[in-house]
């Protein structure tokens, strides 16, 4: 009897899955299975997940940055009586700004007077002259200038030490110490001296060096053809705070092709482009 009871609860049980099978024909054995559910993540988990994002995104940015270092180009400096001093000026990627000074006897072995027209003609100046791989460069992007009509005169290249710090005091004479500091470099700290800046300027704004210049068709032209010939606008709108210095369309400074362009394509200053370089 009881062999016969359990057979009778089988066959029920039997029928049962069979008229589930038959009310929902679509219905899969997986489907009428109750789901897994996930094991949930551990806080130990998720701080290795981040981690390795962490990582992941820093050696993107590392090997995005390391592109263009260079031991040999890199700015050296040594504090002397509290200032830094750059230790090799002759150096094409140079840093030369409010915090690092060029040595006060340096000079340019390789000056060279580039053959483009100069808003003081013939004259034979001091600021007629430019280190020459730049004074090259130059003359290559006045001839395209000229291809393209756009009229465009040099105003200022090399300035010795001494000859920065007498348009130094004119400018504190004539308009404040104040505005001096803010649009004049001191001496040792103007990248005259490394004979890789020239001022530019042209007929449109009478051959001054205003920042009404950065609007004319000849200012915009420079900006944008600039980093063909190794040249940046040194001292960008909106990055004075970066630059220490106020916004001068007019200040081109040769640091040669490959940084320039790398420079034109992030839209960055010398100054950042070096923090990042020492930050990895």
């Amino acid at each position: 009897m009881k062999k016969i009871a359990v057979s009778i609860l089988t066959i029920s049980l039997l029928s049962g899955c069979q008229m589930v099978e038959d009310k929902f024909p679509n219905l899969t054995n997986e489907q009428t299975q109750p789901e897994e559910t996930p094991t949930p993540s551990t806080d130990t988990d998720k701080e290795v997940e981040k981690e390795e994002l962490e990582k992941e995104k820093e050696e993107d940015i590392v090997e995005d940055k390391m592109l263009l270092v260079n031991e040999e180009k890199l700015t050296k400096s040594v504090e002397v009586d509290g200032q830094f001093v750059v230790q090799n000026p002759e150096n094409a990627w140079v840093l030369v700004n409010k915090e690092l000074a060029l040595p006060k006897d340096y000079y340019p072995e390789d000056l060279v007077r580039p053959s483009v027209p100069f808003v003081f003609g013939d004259e034979e100046v001091e600021k007629a002259l430019i280190r020459e791989e730049a004074a090259i460069a130059l003359e290559q992007w006045f001839e395209k200038a000229k291809n393209e009509n756009i009229d465009i005169l040099a105003a200022s290249g090399f300035r010795s030490y001494d000859r920065q710090a007498t348009i130094f005091q004119a400018t504190v004479d004539t308009k404040g110490e104040e505005h001096a500091i803010q649009a004049v470099a001191l001496p040792g700290k103007s990248e005259h001296q490394t004979g890789l800046a020239m001022d530019i300027t042209s007929p449109s704004v009478n051959y001054d060096l205003v920042q009404e210049y950065g609007d004319t068709k000849e200012g915009k032209w420079l900006s944008e053809t600039a980093h063909e010939f190794g040249f940046i606008l040194r001292y960008p709108k909106d990055k004075e705070s970066i630059t220490g210095y106020m916004y001068e369309p007019w200040h081109f400074r040769y640091v040669g092709v490959e940084l320039a362009t790398y420079l034109k394509e992030k839209n960055w200053t010398l100054e950042e482009y070096m923090n990042e370089v020492q930050a990895i």
